[in-house]
């Protein structure tokens, strides 16, 4: 059986490492996403990827996981904060759902600092840096129960 990931990048990704990299560091979106398909090959999963600077597009996206996806990743930047229609479109993915971000939004100003879509998640990872995407590749493979026999299974049966 094959898994399927599906990692969605949210307004303003397409300018990592030049955006704010005092905040979110010099890697870019396209050097994130190349980690993600080597951590795929290495957890023997597909991946989508995706980055959109659209609220609907996003929001489309999410909907069409619900078909394809066993496991849902998502950065919603700027939309973590404001979008009532993605926190929708979340609450009706079935699978595990992980909300990702670079920086540590509760260590930033109060604009930045509550999203209203991480009562739709199963986690949130935050402050990880761009590493936060493998952690939470791994963390949806661990919630599906389909870790390779590589990666040491966790101390604790459920996260």
């Amino acid at each position: 059986m094959t898994t399927q990931l599906t990692i969605l990048n949210g307004p303003n990704l397409n300018l990592l490492g030049v955006r704010e990299p005092e905040i979110y560091g010099t890697t870019t979106l396209d050097a994130i996403e190349k980690a993600c398909r080597k951590a795929a090959d290495f957890l023997d999963v597909t991946l989508e990827f995706h980055q959109s600077n659209h609220e609907g597009i996003l929001v489309d996206q999410i909907q069409s996981a619900r078909g394809n996806a066993d496991a849902l990743i998502v950065n919603p930047a700027g939309y973590s904060f404001t979008s009532v229609a993605m926190y929708d479109a979340l609450k009706a993915f079935e699978g595990p759902c992980f909300e990702v971000h670079i920086s540590n939004i509760h260590a930033r100003d109060e604009l930045h600092r509550h999203s209203i879509l991480s009562s739709a998640a199963t986690a949130v990872i935050c402050g990880m840096g761009p590493y936060g995407y493998v952690i939470a590749m791994q963390a949806a493979i661990h919630g599906l129960k389909r870790l390779p026999g590589a990666i040491p299974l966790p101390l604790c049966p459920r996260f």
